[in-house]
């Protein structure tokens, strides 16, 4: 069994093994990480060696804690990292390079579309019949996005909402509530298969799918790290918020998980907290006094237009997975077209949770 993990903001570890009388035999640790002294990596494979195979993350970095010198140092590596490893080789995970991955990239659309393409490609990957896709969003209007279980009044002002024009939308994720406006915003989906994050935890896989655009957001000199749970945060504030949901494939399958992403590329602050209720206890867990200075825009960061940042994370994206530039197909439009009318765009739908 062969599984690997790259250690959010770290480097890639590696384990190969087998299972023999349902422990871990001839366990193999290797990557690109750094780590003294150099017997500390026979520890670490003698650690795992006969380890009970239904050990689960935490109990198997334990063992790798406590069987390391104590001069070990690790750089691009955790006792949890490789414990992850060996929890996807368990699982039989696939990995980024084993697909061929598409790109969406479209002409602007509704708020509502924009909720029920979600719905219908991560569908489509569930069920085997679409390649996993990043697909990169173009926005026809401002929106206010709400997460699946959240109030609508206690999340959204009315007032401001009709004052400004702004579309109330809510997704099939959970989370919290999320401001849109078309040149302020870049929002991106991942659909992909469940064997992608098998032997992740919920959380890890946040980290796991996020990491691409870390990466890319390094390229362009910003320093970026995943901050638990669906966050993606900067020295200078948050820039970014996740959310995910899990579709199951036909007939009970693995299915797919949709990971999208809302990246502040510019914002209008009084706008928001005009159309958004944003709570003092919402704040105070941020550890911030204003709703204004917790998200810090990628247009000050980096400098660049917003069309210049969507493409150079396209290519890094690209550079590093493989990328094929792909359509909504007219049977995936129409299906989609379809729950706008009989949902997303639905007062039955939007206030499910008044």
């Amino acid at each position: 069994m062969h599984g690997e993990y790259k250690v959010p903001g770290g480097k890639l570890v590696v384990v190969d093994l087998d299972v023999e009388g349902g422990a871990l035999r001839n366990v193999r640790v290797a990557g690109d990480f750094f780590l003294e002294p150099d017997e500390a990596i026979l520890a670490i494979d003698a650690a795992l060696e006969g380890a009970p195979a239904n050990t689960d993350t935490a109990g198997l970095a334990a063992r790798i804690e406590a069987a390391l010198p104590d001069s070990t140092v690790m750089l691009g590596l955790s006792a949890e990292g490789v414990a992850i490893a060996v929890r996807r080789a368990l699982a039989q995970a696939t990995e980024w390079s084993d697909y061929d991955w598409q790109l969406i990239h479209e002409a602007p659309q509704s708020p509502a579309l924009h909720m029920a393409l979600d719905e219908v490609i991560t569908a489509e990957v569930a069920a085997g019949v679409r390649p996993p896709t990043l697909r990169v969003w173009e926005w026809d209007s401002p929106a206010v996005i709400i997460g699946s279980f959240q109030s609508l009044r206690n999340e959204v002002d009315p007032a401001g909402v009709e004052r400004h024009g702004v579309n109330v939308v809510r997704r099939i994720s959970g989370g919290g509530a999320m401001f849109a406006e078309p040149s302020s915003t870049i929002t991106y989906s991942l659909a992909v298969p469940q064997s992608l994050v098998s032997g992740l935890s919920f959380a890890d896989s946040y980290a796991y799918l996020d990491d691409w655009v870390l990466e890319a957001l390094a390229d362009m000199g910003i320093k970026a790290w995943y901050q638990p749970l669906n966050d993606i945060a900067t020295e200078v504030g948050k820039i970014a918020g996740a959310a995910q949901k899990r579709v199951v494939g036909p007939d009970g399958g693995p299915g797919a998980v949709l990971h999208h992403v809302t990246m502040a590329y510019d914002i209008d602050a009084d706008k928001m907290l005009e159309v958004l209720r944003i709570g003092k206890e919402k704040m105070s867990d941020k550890g911030t006094r204003s709703a204004k200075k917790r998200v810090d825009p990628l247009r000050r960061q980096t400098g660049l237009p917003r069309q210049v940042v969507i493409e150079r994370m396209i290519d890094s994206f690209r550079k590093r997975h493989g990328l094929t530039d792909g359509h909504v197909t007219d049977a995936e439009l129409a299906r989609a077209e379809e729950l706008v009318r009989t949902k997303f765009a639905t007062e039955e739908w939007t206030a499910r949770v008044p």
